[in-house]
């Protein structure tokens, strides 16, 4: 057994002794442990993950603050947290560390999350949905209202207007057509001409 490997046994052993009856200490592997800090279930809490390597404890241990329970921590706070234990890490080359990088955070943790609202995730998530299904909601009533809104006039305007049967149009109202536009949005030539011959017929002159 190698060197790197005999201090990892036996750093191991002393990790599960130590935190042993502690459920904020979770060992993944072998080669990874968790601990996590703050209020238990609470806002204010985060999760830090330690990675040892083959090289491990000659150099530093992989430092993870990614994980999913820190999903809404901000980017400057991990990035704080890392630059904590990595520091703190430099004085312990050659030594296990692990018990010291966890312990290290615990007098921190106020400071650290001092303006963090940690795992309010889940609220914010269920506020963005029920937003988003009130919205989706209003865009599907206004568009029923659009639609009944064409219904009513394409059908009279009324409750009954889809049972009206459809009536022949008189002389007078086929001459209404005439103030429909063509396709370019004009008025036909001649729809405001004067019928000439019912003209004469009303005025009593006759054509010469």
């Amino acid at each position: 057994m190698s060197e790197t490997k005999e201090m990892q046994t036996e750093e191991r052993e002393a990790l599960v002794s130590i935190y042993e009856g502690d459920t904020f200490f979770k060992q993944i592997n072998a080669e990874t442990y968790q601990y996590k800090y703050g209020e238990e279930d609470g806002n204010k809490s985060f999760l830090l993950e330690i990675i040892w390597h083959e090289t491990y404890p000659n150099e530093l241990p992989t430092i993870n603050m990614d994980t999913f329970y820190n999903r809404n921590m901000s980017r400057t706070v991990k990035d704080k947290i890392t630059s904590i234990l990595k520091e703190e890490g430099e004085q312990w080359l050659g030594c296990g560390m692990t018990y010291t990088l966890f312990e290290c955070l615990k007098d921190k943790v106020e400071e650290l999350l001092v303006d963090e609202n940690c795992n309010s995730g889940a609220d914010q998530v269920i506020g963005t949905n029920d937003q988003g299904e009130t919205e989706a909601g209003a865009r599907q009533d206004d568009g029923s209202s659009d639609e009944d809104e064409r219904g009513n006039k394409a059908g009279g305007g009324g409750a009954g207007g889809g049972g009206q049967k459809k009536e022949h149009l008189t002389k007078a109202q086929k001459r209404r057509q005439w103030d429909r536009v063509d396709n370019k949005g004009n008025r036909p030539r001649g729809w405001d001409w004067v019928d000439i011959v019912k003209h004469l017929s009303q005025t009593g002159g006759k054509p010469e």
